[in-house]
């Protein structure tokens, strides 16, 4: 008698074997159907982006040299129409944000390359509700660094993230600085987590869970580069147990990130406590290759006095940043922003006027917390 369960074994199992390189075949192919549509996405968007510009330029053009005024862009608009049926995208309005576009970048060539990176709606977006040209190459940066989608770059408009990199760059120790010096460029003063739809009163149980549900807004809102290691990641010394609050890796500072979190304002005692863990990863879980492990302390609110007095002595590359539940207040921080720039516009005007390429320097140092 032949043994059938057996022989239905063995062709199981060679049609296992034979199916799974099939299946790798498979998977290649749909991978490369998936890089051509996305490099078609892209090419088209570059198509669009430099049409929108040399329109925009022709207009500005027939605007100054021939008088064209908004009657003749609405028949124009209307022109378009009549010779094209069904076209879309050439209102009269957005011919005129066509022209917006051209005279906004046409004197940054520097600029250029990353105009096409973005879809034309994150660029309305950036056109529409930015007040200052820094602000918008700010924005253009940040969005084009951060592979933003058009829906993040209006969340970062709503939470005025220019006005916050420009008042409150991040509170970071001496020896962070000394030991990662790009380091400011990665973080944040203030990290809005309003995604997150906590109530006023929250535990730090309900923050982590929160988090941990919302890991890909999270990672968003952190920046590019951040990458997820662990929750309640294990630490062992002596013979005791304790368990860090997250774990990251940074690919581009090559580090570890230990993020403790405190739904209370920082106190001075809450830095003890990360300065143990750092001391932990980097004995026990830092690689050879990788840089010294990093602490964010994320708390609920800090006296920023404090947090000077804290980090001046601090050995420990760490940082301190608030979180918030609730967009903030738009129009109270552009007011402080006007202050800010009031206060030193005196400075300026006496200081020999920097090149452009010195001034764009310094904006991205001062927009290095929003990365």
């Amino acid at each position: 008698m032949k043994n059938t369960s057996a022989g239905q074994g063995n062709s199981a199992r060679s049609k296992a074997t034979v199916e799974a390189p099939v299946e790798r075949a498979f998977d290649e192919i749909v991978e490369l159907i998936r890089a051509a549509r996305q490099q078609a996405a892209r090419a088209v968007n570059t198509g669009l982006i430099e049409l929108y510009w040399r329109i925009g330029d022709y207009l500005h053009r027939k605007i100054e040299a021939d008088g064209w005024a908004k009657g003749t862009v609405v028949q124009l608009a209307a022109w378009i129409a009549q010779r094209e049926p069904g076209l879309r995208g050439f209102s009269p309005q957005n011919l005129w944000r066509m022209r917006q576009f051209f005279v906004a970048y046409r004197d940054d060539a520097e600029l250029s390359p990353l105009l096409r990176d973005l879809p034309w709606s994150s660029h309305l977006h950036i056109l529409s509700r930015s007040k200052r040209s820094e602000e918008r190459e700010f924005y253009l940066r940040m969005a084009t660094q951060n592979r933003w989608s058009v829906r993040e770059v209006a969340r970062q408009l709503d939470a005025a993230l220019f006005e916050r990199a420009v008042l409150s760059p991040p509170k970071l120790s001496t020896a962070l600085r000394e030991l990662h010096p790009a380091a400011a460029s990665h973080f944040k003063d203030v990290y809005l987590l309003e995604f997150l739809a906590l109530p006023g009163e929250h535990s730090e149980a309900d923050l982590h869970q929160s988090l941990l549900r919302n890991l890909g807004r999270f990672l968003t809102e952190l920046g590019r580069d951040f990458c997820y290691v662990g929750s309640e990641y294990p630490v062992q010394v002596g013979g005791q147990d304790f368990a860090l609050d997250l774990l990251f890796f940074h690919r581009g500072l090559n580090c570890l990130l230990a993020i403790e979190l405190k739904v209370t304002a920082f106190q001075p005692e809450h830095l003890g406590k990360l300065n143990f863990y750092l001391e932990a990863l980097d004995r026990d879980a830092r690689k050879p290759h990788e840089n010294p492990a990093i602490g964010l302390l994320l708390c609920a609110s800090k006296d920023n006095e404090v947090v000077e007095y804290a980090l001046s002595r601090s050995l420990s590359p760490a940082l301190i940043a608030e979180y918030q539940t609730q967009l903030p207040d738009k129009k109270l921080l552009a007011a402080k922003l006007h202050e800010f720039y009031a206060l030193n516009a005196p400075e300026q005007a006496r200081a020999k006027p920097a090149s452009k390429s010195a001034k764009r320097t310094k904006m991205r140092k001062n927009d290095g917390a929003a990365k």
